[in-house]
């Protein structure tokens, strides 16, 4: 990986962790600035989300500030310039799954354009 991808790899990876830091979620301006204004998710669940629907969530007292989401296995792949693929596994309070994250880079820095999670048993 080139010195470019390697830190835009990092930036991204930062990023995402950003996002599932509780106190994070906890607000919906930070949350806001970190999604991209086409932001899609399809989660775990099954769901489509879009950015107004998380933050309507992430904004309602759902997230539990004793709830931090444990990431291991953090794989970074620079797809383009400006455009980071993440997959890695999340364990949040026996709730694991694998999550896969497209951030790009914007003119306002680093923001999430697409994620997935699929439940893992």
């Amino acid at each position: 990986m080139t010195d470019e991808n390697e830190q835009a790899a990092q930036e991204a990876i930062a990023s995402e962790m950003r996002l599932l830091d509780p106190a994070v979620r906890a607000s919906a301006e930070v949350v806001r600035a970190l999604l991209d204004p086409d932001f899609t998710e399809i989660g775990a669940s099954g769901r489509l989300w879009d950015a107004t629907s998380i933050l309507s969530v992430t904004g309602s007292g759902s997230v539990a500030p004793d709830s931090p989401v444990v990431v291991s296995e953090m794989r970074a792949a620079a797809l383009a310039p400006g455009l980071v693929h993440l997959t890695y596994f999340a364990d949040n309070r026996g709730r694991r799954a694998r999550r896969s994250s497209l951030w790009r880079l914007t003119d306002t820095g680093w923001r999430l354009y697409f994620h997935q999670g699929t439940l893992t048993g």
